[in-house]
């Protein structure tokens, strides 16, 4: 698929998932307020067997997964049926066995100089994170000056919260924004499906109402 197929919706919930049975019902609540994909981090030794029972369980989700650091990570990524993948930064190891794998990657950069080597590694869709600890919306608009016109498209992750959303969203360039604020790792250990469920719903407005602007 097209790393622009997993984007459509603008937005992808991050999520660390302690419990594998938990991957199903939070994913059920994120389709319950209108999303469709989920990344599911490598922070815990649940997550490949969390991407496993989503992709066998619920067919209409997008699944990826996130914090890959390794180039281990991004097999065991692909084994479990993972159909995107996110890195917190630039490494050429997990760069090479993603297009080994025709495995979509989305590289994390925040330096001019990561982004001419994501370009030349041959990623194009990268994820700008820290996005708020590195200086959020203005720090990717003065990026964006040198780089806008090689196509290069960003999805910025860390610390964003649905108030700060829509303010991404009006970047041309942004194809996606990444946030936790939907499923926070409280609300999954609670089982608070019906909360999740509101925000995500809460943060589908927020896009509906950028994209009609």
């Amino acid at each position: 698929m097209n790393p622009s197929d997993f984007l459509k919706q603008r937005l992808i919930c991050v999520a660390v998932i302690a419990r594998a049975d938990d991957a199903v019902p939070l994913t059920e609540a994120l389709l319950a307020g209108g999303l469709n994909c989920i990344e599911v981090t490598f922070r815990t030794t649940a997550a490949a067997e969390a991407i496993q029972r989503i992709r066998q369980t619920l067919p209409n989700a997008m699944v990826g997964a996130g914090t890959l650091l390794t180039s281990d990570n991004v097999k065991r990524a692909i084994d479990a049926g993972a159909q995107f993948g996110v890195s917190p930064g630039l490494s050429e190891a997990v760069s090479a066995v993603a297009h080994e794998n025709h495995f979509p990657l989305f590289p994390g950069v925040v330096t001019p100089g990561e982004i001419m080597q994501a370009l030349e590694l041959g990623w194009n869709h990268l994820k700008f994170f820290p996005a708020e600890t590195f200086g959020g919306v203005n720090a990717l608009k003065a990026l964006i000056g040198p780089f806008g016109h090689t196509g290069v498209r960003f999805i910025p992750t860390g610390g964003i919260t649905a108030v700060t959303l829509p303010s991404y969203l009006a970047i041309p360039q942004v194809a996606a924004v990444g946030g936790s604020w939907m499923a926070e790792r409280k609300l999954v250990a609670e089982k608070n499906w019906a909360r999740i469920t509101s925000l995500t719903a809460e943060a589908m407005s927020a896009i509906d109402a950028a994209g009609s602007k």
